[in-house]
C-alpha cells in the first residue's frame, strides 16, 4: 500500500469500505443514489471501487463531471461514454448518432464535438443517448457521477437558473423513463446547496425524491487504526508502539482517510520514528500554520459561496457558538448565545442546513455539536474562540 495523499487509490488498497459498497448495491436494485459526504471522505474513491469491481450483470458507467460547464458539454460526455460501450454494430444504429450526424456532430479521436449552435438540443440527445443505452443494453447499468453537484453549479453560472432546473428535471424524468438505468450522484459540494440557491428563485420541484440519500461516514476506529498501520508499514516508518501510534493517528483525524495518508506522508518526509507526541505536534503545526498546509481554511471559504448574503453572519455566529462550547448545547441554549432577534424558525432551517453541509452533528437529546472534533479545533483556533 502506497501512502498517497489526494491521489488515487487503488481499488484493492481500499480499506473499510466493503459493507457499504454491499449495501449501496443493494439500494441500486431498486433506485438511484446521492451520495453525501464532507470531503476528504472518499466519496470518488468508492465509487471507483464500484466501477471496477461491479458484480456479474452490472455495467458501472464513472465520470468526473467539475469541467463541465454547458448542457452541451454534458450530453456530449454522456454520448462519449455510451457509445464507448456498445460495440460497432450496434453503434452505428443508435438514434443518437443519427441525431449528433444531423446537428452537425464531428468526431475527433473518438470524442463527439458538436457545433455551439447544437445546444438547444442538448435535452434530446441526452434523453436519446439513454435510450439508446437502455435499448442495447446487455447488463443492468450504473452511471456514476462524480462531481455533478458542482457541474450544475457550473451549468447555473454560465447558463442561467432555468438551464440548471431544467438539468435536474430532465434527469428525473429519465430515471422514471428507464428503470433499468440507475444514477449515482456525489461530489465536494453538496446537492442541496445547489438546490437551495434554486429554490430561492422559485424552484418548487423535488428532482431528487426519487433517490435515497446515503452519507459515506468516516472510516470506523478499527478501520482507521488499521489503515494507519498499513500505511506507516509500507512507507517503513518505525515506532515504539505501532499500534497505539496508529490508533493516535487516526482518532487525532476522526478517521478521515485523506488526513490518514496526509500525517504518514509527513511522517516519512521527516524520516523519524513516529511517537503519539510527534503526531500531536503535527497536527497543532497544521492548525497553526498561516499557509494552511492541510486546507483547513475551505470550510470558512464556502460558507461565502453557497449561504446568502443574510445567511452568512449567523451561519458564521452560530458556528462560532457551537465551535466555543465545551458540550453540546440544545436549541435555546443556541438560539439566546445567538441573539433572540434572530428568530427560532430561521435558526432551525440554518441549523438544518448546517448539519447537511457536515459542519454539526444533532445527537438523540437533541443537542448541536460538531461533527469532527479536528474541524472544531480548527475553528476555534481561526476564530479565536
Amino acid at each position: 500500500m502506497r501512502v498517497n495523499p489526494g491521489g488515487e487509490i487503488p481499488s484493492s488498497e481500499v480499506v473499510g469500505r466493503d459493507a457499504l459498497i454491499a449495501s449501496l448495491w443493494e439500494v441500486l436494485q431498486g433506485q438511484s443514489v446521492v451520495l453525501t459526504a464532507e470531503r476528504r471522505m472518499g466519496k470518488t474513491t468508492l465509487i471507483k471501487k464500484m466501477r471496477n469491481e461491479a458484480p456479474q450483470g452490472k455495467l458501472a458507467i464513472y465520470r468526473d463531471l467539475e469541467g463541465i460547464h454547458s448542457s452541451l458539454e454534458f450530453a456530449e460526455s454522456v454520448f462519449h461514454d455510451v457509445d464507448r460501450y456498445l460495440s460497432t454494430g450496434r453503434r452505428a444504429s443508435t438514434k443518437a448518432r443519427q441525431l449528433a450526424s444531423q446537428l452537425g456532430g464531428t468526431e475527433l479521436g473518438g470524442v463527439l464535438k458538436l457545433p455551439q449552435a447544437a445546444g438547444a438540443h442538448w435535452k434530446t440527445l441526452l434523453t436519446q443517448v439513454l435510450e439508446d443505452l437502455a435499448e442495447h443494453r446487455e447488463r443492468s447499468v450504473i452511471l456514476l457521477w462524480d462531481e455533478l453537484p458542482m457541474m450544475l453549479h457550473n451549468i447555473r453560472e454560465r447558463e442561467g437558473e432555468e438551464r440548471a432546473k431544467e438539468m435536474l428535471d430532465t434527469l428525473r424524468s429519465i430515471r422514471q423513463m428507464y428503470s433499468a438505468i440507475r444514477m449515482v450522484f456525489t461530489g465536494s459540494i453538496g446537492l442541496h446547496n445547489v438546490l437551495t440557491a434554486l429554490k430561492r428563485t422559485g424552484y418548487a420541484n423535488d428532482p431528487t425524491n426519487d433517490m435515497k440519500i446515503v452519507d459515506v461516514p468516516p472510516l470506523a476506529p478499527v478501520d482507521a487504526r488499521m489503515l494507519a498501520v498499513q500505511l506507516l508499514d509500507s512507507a517503513g516508518i518505525g515506532a515504539d508502539d505501532r499500534e497505539k501510534t496508529a490508533e493516535r493517528i487516526a482518532a487525532a483525524v476522526d478517521g478521515m482517510p485523506f488526513f490518514i495518508h496526509l500525517i504518514v506522508s509527513s511522517l516519512k518526509e521527516q524520516g523519524k520514528a513516529a511517537s503519539c507526541s510527534q503526531i500531536d505536534q503535527m497536527i497543532d503545526s497544521a492548525l497553526a500554520d498561516p499557509h494552511d498546509p492541510w486546507d483547513f481554511y475551505h470550510y470558512r471559504d464556502r460558507i461565502n459561496t453557497y449561504y446568502s448574503e443574510e445567511e452568512l453572519p449567523m451561519a458564521l455566529q452560530v458556528l462560532d457558538v457551537i465551535a466555543g462550547a465545551r458540550t453540546p448545547l440544545v436549541l435555546q441554549d443556541v438560539f439566546h448565545r445567538v441573539g433572540e432577534s434572530t428568530g427560532t424558525e430561521r435558526l432551525r432551517d440554518l441549523l438544518t442546513q448546517l448539519q447537511r453541509d457536515h459542519y454539526i452533528a444533532r445527537d438523540a437529546q437533541g443537542s448541536y455539536r460538531f461533527r469532527f472534533p479536528i474541524i472544531q479545533r480548527w475553528w476555534r483556533f481561526e476564530r479565536g474562540l
